[in-house]
């Protein structure tokens, strides 16, 4: 297995792009959107986790196992969102009247 040689330059451009990101956050943060806020942060959030896994943890250059292992988790994930969705979501029709 040969190893990919990643350029410093490289991560520090990453690293510049995460604080930039960070300070996008920090700024958003103090704006009023709405209920954009949160959607705002979350994609903000994502983009900072898929530069960590590329780069960082170097599963762009990894295996195509890595990545199913990747994609695996991320559905898995998934599945635990909807399902924890869908029972917030039907806890209002419930009704405890008396």
């Amino acid at each position: 297995m040969s190893e990919h040689i990643v350029s410093k330059n490289l991560y520090f451009m990453i690293f510049g792009a995460l604080m930039v990101l960070t300070a996008i956050t920090v700024f958003v943060a103090f704006i009023d959107l709405g209920p954009l806020n949160d959607v705002v942060a979350l994609v903000i959030a994502v983009t900072k986790a898929t530069l960590v896994i590329l780069f960082f943890m170097h599963v762009r250059y990894s295996s195509r196992l890595t990545w199913l292992v990747i994609v695996g988790g991320f559905f898995w994930l998934a599945i635990m969102f909807v399902l924890t969705g869908s029972d917030y979501l039907t806890r209002g029709w419930v009704s405890f009247t008396r």
